[in-house]
């Protein structure tokens, strides 16, 4: 679910939809049964960089990313097109799972082939980046951040912020290959130390292995977000990992 404020960003009349008819390699659906998790996930937003980087190790990971969604029947929502880090995870999955297991969000503006490579899966078209962001929040069930440059780190720290606000109440994890992102987990761990990030809101959960992160994120709690704590100080109630998007909430009043 979706708050109003990110509800606002996608005017129906905005989005227009291009399914791809081009087929994947293997376009069969793999479905698996899933043990009880404590946290269901059937689609992930994966943030990642258009290039492949310099070590043949970053196209590996995503790759080793794209064949664990399969094996967990999770779909991928990424920024669309084929080029990249983000065309590795993408025809993985796709080859592996089946076209409607990639859902594309990617503004018009960077819609041409000869900027996006050729789009597989399902597409959303949208008007400009926000709506881009938005959507792609809207279908996932959490999200993760492999290798990228700005464009990935964007979106990465913007899916941060709304957790700690409580706009959501979905996992975020890193799959930090070759200590890619030890120097921003550094300047977390300094925010938190300057006192401009609360301890319990440096929640971002990392892993070098796909399998593990997946497996963390299933566990993860949100914590009591800072629209949820002045809605319990003014009405003097409680709760843990409140989201206040609206998002499914048990009797008890925590976040499901």
């Amino acid at each position: 679910h979706m708050n109003s404020q990110l509800r606002a960003l996608l005017p129906a009349s905005g989005i227009t939809t291009a399914n791809q008819s081009r087929p994947c390699r293997r376009s069969s659906v793999v479905v698996r049964s899933q043990a009880m998790d404590s946290r269901p996930i059937q689609k992930l937003a994966v943030f990642c960089g258009s290039a492949n980087g310099k070590s043949p190790e970053y196209a590996e990971a995503a790759r080793a990313m794209g064949r664990e969604l399969v094996k967990n029947n999770i779909a991928l929502v990424y920024g669309g097109g084929t080029v990249g880090l983000m065309g590795e995870i993408a025809r993985t999955v796709c080859d592996g799972s089946g076209p409607n297991s990639v859902i594309g969000v990617i503004p018009g503006a960077l819609a041409p082939r000869e900027l996006s490579g050729e789009m597989i899966g399902q597409v959303t078209v949208v008007d400009d980046m926000h709506q881009r962001k938005a959507l792609m929040a809207k279908h996932a069930d959490g999200f993760i951040g492999m290798p990228g440059g700005f464009g990935t780190l964007e979106e990465l720290l913007e899916v941060i912020t709304w957790q700690q606000l409580g706009f959501h109440a979905k996992p975020i994890g890193l799959l930090n290959i070759n200590g890619f992102y030890d120097t921003l987990l550094s300047f977390f761990s300094q925010c938190v130390e300057q006192g401009f990030i609360k301890p319990e809101y440096n929640t971002v959960l990392v892993s070098s292995d796909p399998a593990q992160l997946i497996a963390m994120m299933r566990e993860f709690k949100a914590p009591v977000s800072y629209l949820a704590q002045a809605q319990m100080r003014a009405a003097s109630q409680s709760g843990v990992g409140m989201d206040v998007s609206g998002a499914s909430m048990d009797t008890s009043g925590a976040h499901v």
